[in-house]
Order: C-alpha cells, then structure tokens, then sequence
C-alpha cells in the first residue's frame, strides 16, 4: 500500500533553521520551518545531508526551473493536495516521468558540520529565506506526518535497501513507493522558478513498481 503522500502549496511564516537527528551510524540534517497551510501551521523537514562521509545527498539545486507542471501547480488551491496513489504528474516519480529533464547533473552534498555553511545548505536557506521575505508560494513535495500537521521525506523514495524494502500490503515501515518522490519548489514570479531535488548515495536505480531496486541496480 501506499504511504499518504502529495504537496503543500503555501507561504512560509519562519525563516529554516538547520537541526540534527541521529541514527545509528550518523547524523541526518534538515531544514526545518513553518508554513500556514489549511489556517494551521505544518513543520517542513528538507533533507540537505548527513554527517556520513558514505551516505552523501545528492542534489539538484535549479534555478531556472522550467516545466509545464509549473503551470499544474500554480492553478492550484493554497493547501494539503493529496497525491497518494496517482501514477502521473503532479505526483513525482524521478524514474517514470521527465521531472528531472534539463535540470544539469547531480552533485554530492558536503558533509554536514552542523553548521549552515556547506552546500546545499547556505543555497537553499538563502532561496528559502528570499521565499519568505518576498511572501512568494512555495511547493513542498513528500510524505504527511502520520501524527500532527507536517511533510517530509522531500527526497527520492525509492530504490532504498535494508529497513526500507517495500513489502506489499505491509505500512509497517518508512517504505519504498514509486510516484512518491518529494522535491521544493519556489514561484519566485513568472517566470523565475526554482527548485530543489535531493537523493541519497545509498539508494540504487533502477527500481520495480513497488519502488525497490532490481538485480544489479546502482546508485544514481
């Protein structure tokens, strides 16, 4: 089954602070900040990196955004659009449609000091702070929080191995799904877009329609 999933179309009512959560092996950083969606405010958790030399984001950090789901999005009611389920745009899936076409390579993360200085870090909260300074709609891609008002996981929810293996029928875990990848968008306006995708070194394309990687996948 599929894990609640689709986009807040909202203004930021706080500027992204970075914050740390351990893991087993490593600390994963986000920024974190307000948005007021449906008259309450949701937590926003964007994933810029690890403190894992070997568990490295990807990114694509685009600021010449330019596809037609950009008009799709601004036609769209402020708010929580659910997704869940929808095997075509404006749900993103990195692997099944051209969401990524003409947005340059990928680059690798640093690794993540705890500080605001390495990249992607600095760019986005600098994008993320003009957002807000210019009260600008931004489009956040990813997974609601199970309890309280929030999205996450604003990356590739695919192609991850050990804990994350998709098993049908089983919600237990933080699974694999395909049409299920998180990404931010900024309306800096028309017709200046921005946007910002993100993957981890250790999740492997491609992937079979549960989201898990085949036989011989590699990373991205």
């Amino acid at each position: 089954m599929a894990l609640p999933y689709g986009f807040v179309k909202a203004t930021l009512v706080s500027d992204p602070v970075m914050k740390g959560s351990r893991r087993s092996h490593e600390i994963q950083y986000h920024l974190h900040f307000s948005l007021l969606v449906d008259g309450a405010n949701w937590d926003v958790a964007v994933n810029v990196g690890t403190s894992d030399a070997d568990d490295l984001l990807k990114f694509k950090l685009v600021y010449d955004f330019r596809h037609p789901i950009i008009s799709t999005l601004a036609d769209a009611g402020a708010g929580a659009q659910v997704l869940t389920g929808q095997n075509t745009l404006p749900a993103l899936d990195f692997l099944r449609s051209d969401i990524l076409a003409n947005t340059g390579n990928w680059r690798d993360s640093d690794v993540m000091d705890g500080s605001d200085l390495p990249e992607p870090v600095a760019s986005l909260k600098r994008l993320l702070e003009k957002a807000r300074q210019a009260n600008s709609n931004v489009y956040i891609f990813g997974r609601f929080f199970a309890e309280g008002n929030g999205i996450h996981d604003t990356h590739m929810n695919q192609g991850s191995t050990k804990s994350f293996i998709h098993e049908a029928g089983n919600d237990t875990n933080d699974h694999n799904d395909i049409w299920q990848d998180g990404a931010v968008m900024v309306d800096l306006g028309t017709p200046e877009w921005a946007a910002y995708f993100a993957a981890f070194n250790q999740q492997l394309v491609p992937t079979d329609d549960l989201g898990n990687p085949v036989p011989g996948a590699q990373t991205i």
